[in-house]
């Protein structure tokens, strides 16, 4: 597996950004959250990856930290919610706000993300809602304590109380 990648962005659209590794150009689908991080083309960046494989071949998704990627897991671990569905949920939402709407089981504010149903975002909230309360699961800890500050932490518990 492929942790992360660091080199020179030499494209990058809403969509895909193309990372120079000494002559080898990694293509890695991205959020628009991951493109918002982005320098412009030219600089270095870093981008932790998660390798997705497929009956067609093999995908390289990049993340601009650690807490989009424990949420991207997290997505594609519920029934029926593949890459693309995770990729348009982080592309509307990032994990701090994410992780505030699946606590208060705002199933609405996930379908705002491009092809996400109502049936989907509900099963979303149904699947996560304890392992983000309650911080089970192994990727639920990276996500909370990297996407959270005082004020996260407390919308939790008063949403929990």
């Amino acid at each position: 597996m492929i942790y992360s990648i660091t080199g020179e962005l030499v494209y990058a659209d809403p969509n895909m950004a193309a990372v120079n590794v000494n002559g080898i150009a990694f293509q890695c689908d991205i959020s628009l959250n991951t493109f918002q991080h982005l320098g412009s083309t030219g600089s270095t960046v870093t981008l932790y990856t998660y390798m997705n494989f497929k009956q067609d071949g093999v995908d390289l998704l990049g993340f601009y930290d650690r807490s989009e990627v424990d949420a991207f897991k997290m997505l594609t671990g519920v029934s029926g919610v593949g890459p693309k569905a995770a990729l348009a949920i982080l592309s509307e939402m990032d994990p701090a706000k994410l992780t505030l709407a699946i606590a208060a089981g705002d199933y609405k504010a996930i379908t705002r993300a491009k092809g996400v149903g109502p049936k989907a975002a509900q099963r979303i909230v149904l699947e996560l809602k304890d392992k983000v309360v309650k911080g089970g699961g192994a990727e639920t800890p990276a996500l909370l304590s990297s996407s959270s500050n005082a004020h996260t932490d407390e919308a939790i518990t008063a949403l929990v109380m």
